[in-house]
């Protein structure tokens, strides 16, 4: 009976040990397809060098599928300390580029200095803020964080977060 009794435990402690590995699997398995795929995290930051903007350009570019105003102030633009970044002493207007209305993409129109949303007539100037029209707020401010003179769409910093505050 011994015999026996050693057999079954034998095969007791291999099953056993043949479930502890496959649930181990199975959960390294599962974390894998609960995390975010490489290329979805890439996708979360947006690398922007501010260095070849000259004075009074404005750049469009593309964060997480919506358009960011990237707007290198002249002389001739009001400093505005509650929305500028202030960048090796250039300051800039960055805003995500949808009316705080309906959505809309505004386009900048150099003469006035303003951007104009085509819908409703809203009108926003160069530092974002709503001046005329239906737009309840100013433009949006995405998170950033400056890396020298770049800027990084998509990661929180101090400068961003005294912006979030004053805005």
């Amino acid at each position: 009976m011994s015999v026996k009794q050693e057999r079954r435990d034998f095969i007791g402690l291999a099953f056993g040990a043949v479930a502890a590995v496959g649930g181990a699997a199975t959960l390294v398995a599962v974390k894998k397809t609960w995390d975010p795929l490489p290329s979805v995290k890439a996708a979360g930051f947006t690398t922007v060098d501010l260095s070849p903007m000259k004075d009074g350009e404005m750049r469009q570019i593309e964060w997480r599928k919506k358009p960011i105003f990237v707007l290198k102030k002249d002389a001739s633009m009001a400093p505005n300390d509650k929305r500028d970044i202030v960048v090796e002493g250039a300051r800039y207007m960055v805003a995500i580029g949808l009316c705080t209305h309906l959505g809309c993409i505004p386009e900048w129109k150099p003469g006035k200095q303003v951007f104009v949303c085509a819908c409703h007539g809203g009108e926003f100037d160069a530092d974002g803020v709503n001046t005329f029209g239906p737009p309840p707020r100013p433009l949006d401010i995405p998170p950033f964080k400056i890396d020298g003179t770049k800027l990084v769409l998509g990661e929180t910093s101090p400068e961003y977060e005294k912006l979030a505050a004053q805005a």
